[in-house]
């Protein structure tokens, strides 16, 4: 698949800005482009921007509800009421429990916490659970991460004798649930200056809010939950922005430092002890293997690990969930085989249309989000994967870049019996007699909605380097830009006809990666390089004939005695002049 490249060289005025930065960039030009291309324009900002601090945090009264959210726990806690905090079964939804449990506990004990299975009660609020709460005289649930769209659920706890406090992140429809309090960012009207928040990030502002309503001066015990809301912020891939970029910051610090016990036991099983954690270690290596409890037993297994209080009982539940995820990626190898084999026996699920609908009724349901993101990188399509479970038939959906696939699914609600989620992602159900008219609407929504451009990848392009501009001061200075993730994505670079050096050669156990040495005309230096499966290109390449490159700029590390050394990813390769 061709990716098209994107640069736009800066306006005059943004020179002019990017002119001003200078000493802040160490008078590093590709520096000052790209925080000019990332919003910042003035040299406080920009220190703000390398330097997050805690203090930047918004006031969490700004949340429309929180007073009366604070105003509610405060009440069931003087009068020693019984409370159950209650989240999704995925990485947000369960770092977000354990992170409200964990800090209430310093403070109250007649608490508990509970996770729905995704297998008996599904995603959100399930009425096996309010008759548990009713059961064990539960008076307040504060939910985590889902609740936004459980009008009947929430109605039945009431008459019930509960109140419910809802934190979540998604979409809210026009009706609402009728909760004590409802915190949650993108409600209409909200003043809120965040708006992407993860639902443990709207978590970690009530407790926040909690603690001032309290005079609780003792910041750390708050602070210190903030690697569990990196985790959220990473897994749930919300942009790192605003506060969500300090939290993050902060969150990663923690992480690198002196992360809780339960995270702690995951690094371990990740090899990632006394190495820099990134946010592409939690959401390729610690997110996963959190999630993979949710996706294949239970999620409270998840939050029993997060709230560990011992190192030994700790490690001994991360490799409990170490070993679901091997099994998870088992099952997401072999249905995306399926899937596959099923789309090139019929090609008419792919051919002529601009999203894909597929549905298996055998699938693992809690694989099938894995299996519909693995669709969309491979065709770059919006895709719709269903399963069959607990009488309905049950999908999650993904969607390509710049495309809203929340309302592409909100024009089929009269067909689903229940859907939420994001403009990337959502979840839905419906009766396995509608499939064939959802199929058909959802494609006709997107094929009316979608735009050409939004159906090829796209490069964007922070900047075109020379060589000569590769220094370890330019090194130095993308790491300020850390953590990145959506919103702060690790700048892509161009660099134009460049050559191989001579010693350029096929690796890998297919020979089908590229291990490049290159030169060009701006230096004498050779800049080391790796291109995953494009070994296409050796042959031109070996040829001494110029290349365009993209790609990011990489430190790689040799042990303690040696000299860390630059190395670029390459991201994509043209033949130059073409």
């Amino acid at each position: 698949m061709n990716n098209k490249w994107n640069y736009q060289p800066l306006t005059r005025q943004q020179n002019e800005d990017a002119a001003r930065l200078a000493e802040v960039c160490g008078n590093v030009d590709a520096i000052a482009e790209l925080l000019i291309r990332r919003g910042v324009s003035t040299p406080d900002e920009a220190r703000a921007f390398f330097s997050p601090q805690i203090s930047d945090l918004h006031d969490p009264f700004l949340m429309p509800d929180m007073e009366k959210a604070v105003n509610r726990l405060n009440k069931a806690m003087g009068a020693k009421q019984r409370i159950m905090i209650y989240g999704d079964y995925d990485v947000d939804g369960t770092t977000a429990v354990a992170l409200v449990y964990k800090y209430l506990q310093n403070y109250y004990s007649n608490i508990e916490y509970y996770i729905p299975t995704r297998y008996d009660e599904g995603y959100g609020i399930s009425r096996k659970s309010i008759d548990y709460a009713a059961e064990n005289d539960v008076k307040l649930v504060i939910v985590l991460d889902c609740g936004i769209k459980a009008i009947e659920e929430i109605s039945y706890a009431k008459e019930r004798g509960i109140d419910f406090i809802i934190c979540d992140h998604h979409m809210p429809d026009e009706e609402l649930p009728p909760a004590v309090a409802i915190l949650n960012p993108k409600m209409p009207g909200s003043p809120y200056p965040c708006k992407e928040l993860s639902g443990c990030g709207v978590g970690f502002k009530f407790m926040q809010a909690f603690a001032q309503s309290n005079g609780l001066t003792n910041h750390n015990e708050l602070d210190s939950l903030l690697d569990l809301v990196a985790v959220s912020i990473a897994a749930d891939l919300v942009p790192i922005v605003g506060e969500n970029r300090v939290m993050a910051y902060h969150g990663l610090k923690r992480l690198n430092s002196n992360p809780n016990l339960g995270l702690r036991s995951i690094i371990r099983l990740c090899k990632l002890t006394n190495k820099d954690i990134t946010i592409s270690d939690v959401i390729f290596k610690i997110g996963p293997r959190i999630n993979a409890s949710g996706r294949m037993q239970s999620g409270i297994e998840a939050v029993d690990l997060l709230v560990s209080r011992d190192l030994h009982d700790a490690y001994e539940k991360g490799k409990d969930i170490d070993q679901y995820n091997k099994d998870r990626k088992e099952l997401d190898k072999r249905i995306t085989e399926e899937a596959n084999a099923i789309i090139e026996q019929d090609v008419s699920i792919v051919q002529g249309k601009r999203s894909i609908v597929i549905y298996n009724k055998d699938w693992h349901k809690g694989i099938i989000g894995i299996v519909a993101s693995r669709l969309t990188e491979l065709y770059y399509k919006p895709a719709v994967v269903l399963t069959f479970a607990n009488g309905l038939a049950t999908g999650s959906s993904r969607s390509v870049q710049g495309f809203d696939i929340y309302s592409a699914v909100d024009s089929t609600r009269d067909l689903l019996e229940n859907f939420g989620g994001h403009p990337y992602a959502v979840g839905l159900s419906l009766k396995e007699e509608n499939i064939p008219e959802f199929s058909r609407r959802f494609e006709e929504y997107v094929a009316e909605h979608i735009q050409p451009s939004q159906l090829t990848p796209h490069i964007e392009i922070a900047a075109e380097l020379e060589f000569a501009d590769i220094t370890p001061e330019l090194l130095s200075q993308l790491q300020k830009f850390n953590p990145f993730g959506p919103g702060n994505s690790k700048p892509i670079f161009c660099t134009r006809n460049v050559f191989d050096f001579g010693t350029s050669k096929l690796v890998g156990k297919n020979l089908e990666h590229i291990k490049l040495e290159l030169e060009d005309n701006s230096t004498s230096r050779v800049i080391n390089a790796i291109a995953f499966n494009m070994a296409p290109y050796f042959e031109h390449i070996h040829a001494h004939k110029p290349i365009d490159i993209c790609y990011t700029i990489e430190q790689t590390r040799h042990g303690r005695h040696h000299p860390d050394s630059i190395q670029l990813m390459i991201r994509d390769i043209r033949v130059s002049g073409k």
